[in-house]
């Protein structure tokens, strides 16, 4: 069980608040209890329920890894010292692997960070479907209210591919940064004096630092916007769209939640917190190219088109700081691609060790729930990815 949050009441001592529920003691406590921490919108569950039929049980303990920094061990090895709050593997639609640390259960929802991105990616990619958004639109069609900041000349595309010339930096360890001041904005921090109220607000305050469309940099300020421009295309709000484009389609068994700033605005780029079972399904629907029982979620050619990204995309991705530890990767309408060998995965990330690794070639689905103690460390995310990757080649007999 987690160590902080301790009595009733609280002990001080243990207490975790807006100040300190990201620091490595407290990290493990509050992903599981967002809503007590700050505001969250309910995003509905369906009444049907897709089911998770049981397969073999994978063992995980005969698949060997080679990992960074430890050598070789195997995937329960990768899982045990990885800080992992719950696991759930799909080979082929059916349930392989499922553990939950103790004081989670298939009940529980965790906070997924960044996976919340792909979410909003897939929300964009339906709206474009259904001739309401316009990837090669400019930003400003739909929000005219940042012409003067810097997403003025910015394209939708732009944000779906993090390409914007905005200033701004995701440098979690410096508290100065501006990834940390938008969370005093949005309400994931206390608000300081002088700080804008609400995400929004904070979005329209950024300046530009270089040419739009170029070099890949990863900006949560870039799926928030794209958050606020899909609100305005559809005319309806963040957790309303997931509930009704997304999580009832695929069949989702609980309720997910969203956080939102002090003005009602969903925080787009990681305030989603769902059971780890309803991201693997998630994860089926986008290694079933958007189809779920014969029915589209997804547009099929949404993911596509992000799996043949353009050259251009490519090199955007081989420029940046990225290409190091995900070598021949890209980053496309809110995706991570990572190639292995003859064959690419689709990946979602959030920092603190969220997961949700879809392996088309051998059909696997995993979801990895965890507390790093760090907000990065590559260390755990190079050996994750090998993990499922070996997993999915095992289980498939290759």
């Amino acid at each position: 069980m987690p160590s902080m949050m301790r009595g009733f009441p609280t002990e001080e001592s243990t207490r975790v608040t807006l100040d300190n529920w990201q620091e490595p003691d407290s990290v493990q406590w509050s992903f599981r209890h967002m809503r007590e921490l700050m505001g969250s919108q309910r995003i509905a569950a369906g009444v049907k329920t897709r089911p998770l039929p049981e397969g073999p049980r994978a063992d995980l303990s005969a698949v060997s890894v080679s990992r960074l920094s430890r050598g070789t061990e195997t995937v329960q090895d990768v899982i045990d010292t990885t800080h992992t709050d719950a696991l759930v593997v799909l080979h082929d639609g059916a349930l392989v692997a499922e553990w939950y640390a103790e004081g989670m259960s298939a009940e529980s929802v965790h906070l997924m960070m960044s996976c919340s991105k792909s979410i909003v990616g897939c929300v964009a990619g339906i709206l474009t479907e259904r001739g309401l958004l316009d990837p090669s639109a400019a930003t400003t069609h739909y929000v005219p209210e940042v012409d003067g900041s810097g997403y003025g000349g910015t394209s939708v595309r732009d944000l779906l591919d993090m390409r914007t010339g905005v200033a701004f930096s995701e440098a979690y360890t410096n508290p100065d940064a501006q990834v940390r001041v938008m969370e005093r904005s949005m309400g994931w921090r206390p608000i300081a004096e002088g700080d804008p109220l609400g995400a929004y607000a904070y979005l329209a305050s950024l300046e530009r630092e270089t040419d739009h469309g170029g070099v890949f940099t990863y900006r949560s300020a870039d799926t928030d916007m794209l958050g606020w421009v899909c609100e305005r295309a559809a005319g309806v709000r963040m957790a309303d769209l997931i509930s009704e484009l997304v999580w009832r389609p695929i069949g989702a068994e609980r309720d997910a939640e969203i956080t939102c700033d002090t003005v009602g605005t969903a925080i787009h780029d990681g305030g989603v917190s769902a059971t780890a079972r309803d991201m693997a399904r998630f994860g089926q629907m986008l290694l079933e190219e958007g189809i779920v029982d014969g029915a589209p979620v997804v547009p099929s050619s949404w993911i596509q088109a992000a799996y043949d990204r353009p050259e251009d995309v490519r090199k955007a991705f081989a420029a940046s700081d990225n290409e190091a530890v995900l070598p021949g990767g890209w980053y496309r309408s809110q995706f991570w691609f990572v190639p292995g060998g003859d064959d690419v995965a689709l990946v979602c990330l959030g920092i603190h060790g969220q997961m949700v690794f879809v392996h088309p070639s051998t059909r696997l689905v995993a979801v990895k729930q965890s507390s790093w103690p760090a907000a990065q460390d590559v260390d755990h995310l190079v050996d994750t990815l090998r993990a499922f990757r070996l997993l999915g080649t095992a289980l498939a007999g290759r």
